[in-house]
């Protein structure tokens, strides 16, 4: 299990780079490497602390949900996680990877079960927030290409209504009610137990979460708008409220390291579709993958504290 594991991390990894190589290689290294040394400091600067209140948002939406359950970590924990798991977000072999770490850490006090689906719901919240943006700008948004309209309407109507489907609880628990206890969501499998964390927050802590969520996303919007300024792309902010959502799907999907190389290809069809040459836009979606970077050495330096004080804790209780 471990071997497999293992194999497919580095599968990630080789893709990543393989997709990174393809991108230099084809879009032209120089050109992203020009437009990099000419970005805008202060855009970044801004962004990165725009990076530090969305974890903050974040912290509170993940808080508001273990409420609903019940659970009452302190917030500061919530906070040391959510940094931590930001780092490895950035640097492990997949989009949710801090996720995991997040759990782990989580669960060590508190249900596994609760931990589990309230990152799940977490997540999910976040995105149904983000495609409901997008639907409610993108009636104002006009230049944008026909086929990027309609398959943006698909992607976002689908995964609203999945994510509703999801929250719900009540069908997906009838429907499955008839499988081995191992798959069903109802009963008292383990795969039950998560699932009755995720739609067992109640309605008051889903709602809180979704509009915790709104706030975040637009706040996130902003710091893919202001990388944008930074190497100099100007179009209308409206834009990236289609945009956004679009490129924050690539990162959940597990094919490579904080979704890079995967989100860089996604979005040179995305804004080449407004005229934005190939390497500006690669350029610009690797200096939003340098701010999540930036802001992850944050949680490495507490992971790495905690780590030591942990041996230190160790060394002199063996020496005691």
């Amino acid at each position: 299990m471990r071997s497999r594991r293992l194999w497919a991390n580095l599968f990630r990894v080789a893709l990543s780079v393989t997709a990174l190589v393809l991108l230099l290689r084809e879009v032209g290294g120089a050109d992203i490497v020009r437009v990099l040394e000419d970005a805008d400091p202060g855009y970044l600067g801004s962004a990165c602390l725009l990076f530090l209140l969305g974890i903050v948002i974040r912290v509170f939406r993940w808080q508001a949900l273990l409420h609903g359950l019940g659970v009452t970590p302190p917030l500061k924990v919530l906070l040391k996680l959510y940094l931590v798991g930001n780092f490895f977000n950035t640097v492990l072999p997949s989009g949710f990877g801090g996720d995991v770490v997040r759990v782990v850490e989580l669960a060590q006090q508190n249900r596994r079960s609760a931990a589990v689906g309230t990152v799940i719901v977490d997540r999910l919240t976040g995105i149904l927030s983000l495609m409901a943006l997008g639907l409610a700008v993108l009636p104002f948004t006009h230049g944008l290409a026909p086929w990027l309209v309609w398959m943006f309407v698909i992607v976002a109507v689908g995964g609203l209504l999945g994510g509703v489907l999801l929250l719900e609880g009540r069908l997906l628990r009838r429907m499955t009610a008839r499988l081995p206890q191992a798959l069903s969501l109802a009963g008292q499998g383990k795969l039950a137990d998560i699932y009755a964390a995720v739609s067992g927050s109640g309605a008051r802590a889903i709602w809180l979460a979704l509009a915790l969520s709104t706030v975040f996303n637009l706040v996130n919007i902003a710091i893919y708008w202001l990388c944008g300024l930074a190497v100099g792309i100007d179009v209308p902010p409206g834009f990236y409220f289609v945009f956004v959502p679009l490129l924050s799907l690539t990162l959940l999907v597990p094919i490579s390291v904080g979704g890079l190389g995967a989100r860089d290809w996604v979005a040179q069809p995305l804004f080449g579709s407004v005229g934005v040459p190939d390497a500006v836009a690669a350029a610009m979606t690797l200096s939003v993958y340098a701010v999540t970077l930036a802001v992850g050495l944050i949680g490495l330096a507490i992971y790495l504290a905690e780590g030591l004080t942990g041996l230190w804790k160790r060394e002199a209780n063996d020496e005691a």
